[in-house]
């Protein structure tokens, strides 16, 4: 399961709150793994792609056991909100996460698969698109001049809707 978990809320009494990072997603939440995310640490993020936490697959986590060790890891730390972002797997996760914990649980599709059901379009399929977009546009001037085709190979697992958007925008 690919799990990107990116942030999670913890209410302090003080009615001030805390962000927590927890790396590589749900192994990082499974152990327990976290760092405090603060305006500080997040400024200047916005324009990178992919995640500062790193994901990672977590095989442990589709088991009864990882996802009991995850919903202590929550009581443990006093979490009241997990935001999710990622894909079908970090949701599946997530809804059989809610079965176990009474945190609140919210999910932000961001996949490079744009293929999370009821979205249009994913975070992380426009930053995937984008940047193999501008990088297609700049070899294309190689290809053409040395009369040569360039064979271009992108991700998106199992849909291919990341290479039709991007075959259709550079013109293949």
């Amino acid at each position: 399961m690919n799990a990107a978990i990116r942030a999670v809320v913890r209410i302090a009494h003080s009615k001030k709150f805390q962000v927590l990072g927890f790396r590589r997603g749900w192994e990082g939440l499974i152990k327990n793994t976290f760092t405090p995310l603060t305006p500080r640490s997040v400024g200047g993020i916005m324009q990178l792609g992919g995640t500062i936490l790193h994901t990672s697959r977590c095989p442990k986590f589709k088991t009864k056991e990882g996802i009991g060790k995850a919903a202590e890891t929550l009581a443990s730390n006093h979490i009241d909100g997990l935001v999710i972002i990622g894909g079908n797997g970090s949701f599946n996760g997530a809804l059989e996460l809610s079965r176990s914990t009474d945190t609140l649980i919210v999910g932000i599709p961001a996949s490079i698969d744009n293929d999370v059901f009821g979205t249009e379009e994913t975070i992380g399929f426009d930053t995937a698109e984008n940047t193999a977009v501008a990088e297609i546009d700049k070899i294309r001037d190689t290809a053409v001049s040395n009369d040569r085709v360039f064979m271009i190979e992108v991700m998106g697992r199992e849909r291919g809707f990341l290479a039709l958007g991007i075959g259709l925008t550079v013109g293949a």
